[in-house]
């Protein structure tokens, strides 16, 4: 089960012990972490950083080299212990866990994939994919069915022998993404991990990323230095800059709203039609029907909202179709089941906004946006569109 992230005024340092505290003295004042380090000795790597990751959503942080953003990633685990504030995972606060409850929580709640890989090389593929599972005990059958699912899930069916040296790069990625899979964690960390692969396997390994959040219903906190994959993930994207944080927001609040120069100088080369996704932009349904709903509870929604049609879906959100309100008005029926027009026009959330164009126009109504399940989750029309792709 996904769960929030809450960040409460976190901050990093390292050096010794004495600088570290002068260093810690300082973090509320007007000097830069440049002039920090220059006083104290101490580097300030993350500097009184104040969000929330809402459940469930891909979050990504991005940077040049030396803005934080890893040296943040490794607090979310407890790698790098903060030197002040507070991280919640859900209810519990991650900076208050003992020993024993801080190796539960890397074993069972949290995952992490690495930008090296980071693979056992005397281990064959499911020897890699299964060990967290090994670790925590589970038998040996469990921890094979587990390991082959999580195989399959990330395309490396028929794999499962093989020794990682006679994989590619971006296979050997996905070995690492399946790994962490397996004791299906509610928060899973990823470490610039398609910094090193090629343009090709990257943008396959991005598309990979993207069907299983998708899918998956757990939260993600992706970091990476380039803005294009950024925008191609992130539901959010927060842009780090010396150790703090210059800009959180949608892809289309980054255009709409660059908070500064900088965000805008950063923003500059970034090709709209191939970042935004429909999900950044889509809006929220006035009203939605569901199927065994009645026809004149129907109408009176319908006509409340001054709508001329509504869209239906069943009690788990799959999207069914829509409802004109002329059908309603004539209708004698008690509930709305038969007048239910099915509609196959529909757009997936993670598609691209080059691709709304053809959809918009066979739409008779506003664009139904769906997951991977089929399931509504918002609407997309063509002024939306546009103004997305005007804004500067």
């Amino acid at each position: 089960m996904a769960k929030a992230v809450d960040i409460k005024n976190i901050s990093v340092v390292f050096g010794t012990s004495k600088q570290k505290q002068a260093a810690k003295e300082l973090l509320d004042s007007d000097l830069t972490a440049a002039e920090i380090r220059e006083k104290t000795g101490a580097t300030v790597a993350v500097r009184n950083l104040d969000f929330s990751i809402k459940e469930g959503e891909l979050f990504v942080i991005v940077g040049l080299s030396g803005s934080g953003k890893s040296s943040f990633i490794r607090t979310l685990n407890l790698l790098n212990k903060p030197i002040r504030g507070q991280i919640f995972v859900g209810d519990e606060e991650l900076t208050a866990f003992d020993a024993k409850k801080l190796r539960q929580y890397r074993q069972n709640d949290v995952s992490m994939v690495f930008q090296n890989f980071a693979l056992l090389t005397h281990r064959s593929v499911i020897g890699n994919v299964e060990y967290p599972l090994e670790v925590q005990g589970v038998g040996e059958k469990k921890r094979r069915e587990t390991a082959m699912e999580a195989i399959k899930l990330v395309g490396l069916d028929g794999w499962e022998e093989h020794m990682t040296f006679q994989l590619s790069g971006g296979m050997k990625q996905r070995v690492g993404l399946a790994r962490a899979l397996t004791n299906d964690p509610e928060l899973l960390l990823m470490d610039e991990p398609y910094s090193a692969l090629d343009p090709l396997i990257r943008r396959d390994m991005q598309d990979q990323l993207l069907k299983l959040e998708d899918e998956m219903d757990r939260t993600i906190l992706f970091i990476t230095h380039d803005m294009n994959e950024a925008f191609r993930l992130g539901d959010r994207i927060a842009l780090m800059k010396d150790a703090e944080i210059v800009q959180i927001g949608t892809p289309d609040e980054f255009f709409d709203k660059p908070a500064n120069d900088y965000v805008k100088n950063f923003i500059a080369d970034v090709d709209k039609t191939r970042i935004l996704k429909v999900r950044s932009i889509m809006e929220k349904p006035t009203y939605v029907a569901k199927k065994g709903d009645g026809v004149k509870e129907t109408l009176q929604k319908v006509k409340e909202n001054d709508m001329g049609f509504c869209y239906v879906t069943d009690e788990k959100r799959k999207f069914l179709g829509y409802v004109r309100l002329e059908q309603l008005q004539r209708s004698k029926g008690k509930t709305i089941d038969r007048l239910i027009n099915e509609d196959d026009t529909v757009i997936y959330r993670n598609a691209y906004l080059r691709e709304a164009w053809s959809k918009l126009s066979e739409a008779e109504y506003d664009l139904p946006v769906v997951d991977g399940k089929g399931r509504l989750r918002g609407i997309l029309n063509y002024d939306v569109v546009v103004d997305a792709l005007a804004a500067q």
